[in-house]
């Protein structure tokens, strides 16, 4: 696993070889891989209060927004270098943002936590495992791939890159029971026994058992009868020691 130390960001990113990194809308994703780990890492603590997932799913009639909240995790350092990470997402936390507090928001999350999606009573838990971290590298984007287009196609992966970008981080995302690993990029920062990671990009929700209105399956499309498979998340992750996070 490649680290990278923050002091080195401009000589490396300009020196560094492609990485594997997303291709099309989506980003890469494969078989589940070993989990990075190290005996001598610094365990820092996930703030559950300043770390966030979001979501947006789409269909040709309109979309959704919302969060996910973090109820744990930890990030493994060793001096200044990232060696091993995990989170896990509390499921049944999901809320929907731009329908807060109506009707329409607690039936939208009802039925997101039944069996045609999350299956939440079964799995009530999400988790990321890291396996592997990499220099940023412009080289290792793939073109956007074409999306059914609609008044809501959902943003491209070059849409919502996130900004400044400096590593492509891969890890094994589990959701209902089945475990893909991703790679995506991110801007990663450590500093004064604080990380911080930011990241936002699309998946296929059908790659975790997500099926409901696969768009695959649409004999027309052109009648609203489909959801896109192509749903964007995003993440915000702080990691401290005890003494750092009291010094904030």
């Amino acid at each position: 696993m490649k680290v990278l130390k923050p002091t080195l960001f401009l000589i490396l990113m300009a020196l560094a070889v492609v990485a594997c990194g997303p291709k099309g809308s989506t980003v890469e994703t494969s078989d589940a891989k070993a989990v990075a780990s190290s005996e001598d890492a610094v365990q820092l603590a996930v703030n559950t209060d300043k770390s966030i997932v979001t979501w947006i799913g789409s269909k040709p009639a309109g979309k959704h927004n919302g969060t996910i909240n973090i109820s744990e995790g930890k990030i493994g350092v060793n001096g200044d270098q990232i060696v091993s990470g995990n989170f896990t997402i509390d499921i049944k936390s999901l809320e929907d943002l731009d329908m807060a507090g109506s009707d329409g928001a607690a039936k939208l999350k009802g039925h997101l936590m039944s069996d045609d999606f999350f299956a939440a009573e079964q799995f009530p838990q999400a988790t990321f495992e890291l396996t592997g971290i990499d220099l940023f590298n412009t080289a290792g984007l793939e073109a956007d791939s074409e999306e059914f287009v609609t008044e809501n196609t959902p943003a491209k992966l070059s849409e919502i890159l996130v900004e400044n970008p400096t590593h492509f981080i891969s890890g094994n995302l589990t959701m209902r029971g089945t475990t893909k690993n991703i790679t995506f990029p991110a801007h990663v920062e450590i500093s004064n026994g604080v990380v911080k990671a930011k990241a936002n990009f699309n998946i296929n929700r059908t790659d975790w058992g997500l099926m409901y209105g696969d768009e695959a399956s649409a004999v027309d499309k052109a009648k609203d009868k489909f959801i896109y498979n192509t749903v964007n998340v995003g993440f915000e992750i702080e990691a401290a020691t005890e003494a750092s996070a009291s010094a904030q």
